[in-house]
């Protein structure tokens, strides 16, 4: 069964990656960038191509999410996935992204559209007039890469900043979802992680045994100033370039940063009023 991780963009997925796959995929709790392949992004070339679907064609992609999904978890024999993605749940063509047969639950992680603002910015290399345009339209980002030498091109679907948070919640009513807040997840980090790692371990209907030594290793290798000094020292694999072929810093506003909601008063305000009833539901008013 699949467990989500799902978020909008520059929302804290990447850390919650970091968190869980140092924890679950290595064998002493030690973080770095290679344990990140373990938890993919859906959808997964490898299993298209597998199937035998066109992975240049969008509508046929879009048309078998829940036949690869249903692939995915034969494979697994039973075992949990996680999987990464930034898609609003909602229905693409009539098509849905993933039902409850498929799926064991969701993580979702949102955060603070006030900071989120800035950093969907500086991933983008946009003005944030832009970067709050983006929260409040309807938005697909693309993806390009090779698989066996084929290209692969995907849209995740991610809708607006509130339809997105709202979609998500399908699965409340079901025990199967559980919200993180980003700030919660840098700031109190231990006490988050732990309530993650039982709400999991409460999916499988598992009795949580802590290793706490292991615990101890990713909280303290995936700390802010040790990813950013990794990526320093190793370059962030999705790191994305601006136009003069750079790498942009991925690893670049830390906790304390986030407190500061350090945004222009007048955007701050549009933020606000656009999102009101939102963020007074998730306590950010």
């Amino acid at each position: 069964m699949i467990l989500w991780l799902a978020s909008y963009p520059k929302s804290g997925n990447t850390f919650l990656r970091s968190l869980l796959s140092s924890y679950y995929f290595s064998s002493d709790g030690v973080f770095d960038f290679k344990l990140l392949k373990y938890i993919k992004q859906f959808p997964d070339a490898g299993v298209f191509d597998f199937l035998g679907i066109d992975t240049t064609n969008e509508n046929e992609v879009i048309r078998n999410y829940l036949k690869v999904q249903e692939e995915i978890i034969k494979r697994d024999k039973g075992s949990m996935r996680l999987l990464k993605t930034h898609n609003s749940l909602h229905e693409i063509n009539g098509y849905k992204f993933t039902d409850l047969k498929n799926s064991l639950g969701v993580i979702y992680i949102v955060r603070d559209p006030r900071n989120l603002i800035k950093s969907f910015a500086n991933h983008n290399q946009i003005a944030l007039e832009e970067s709050l345009q983006k929260l409040t339209e309807y938005t697909t980002l693309k993806g390009s890469w090779k698989h066996n030498g084929k290209p692969f091109t995907t849209t995740t679907h991610i809708g607006t900043w509130p339809t997105h948070y709202l979609s998500w919640k399908a699965f409340e009513k079901q025990n199967k979802y559980i919200l993180i807040k980003y700030e919660d997840l840098t700031q109190k980090t231990e006490e988050t992680f732990l309530k993650i790692l039982n709400f999991i371990s409460g999916l499988k209907k598992e009795n949580f045994i802590l290793n706490e030594d292991k615990f101890r290793n990713v909280i303290n290798t995936t700390s802010f100033e040790n990813m950013r000094k990794l990526e320093k020292n190793k370059n962030f694999p999705e790191a994305v370039e601006n136009l003069e072929s750079k790498k942009v810093i991925f690893f670049k506003y830390g906790p304390k940063k986030n407190k500061e909601n350090n945004l222009p008063n007048e955007i701050k305000k549009k933020v606000e009023n656009l999102f009101e009833k939102e963020m007074i539901e998730l306590g950010y008013l």
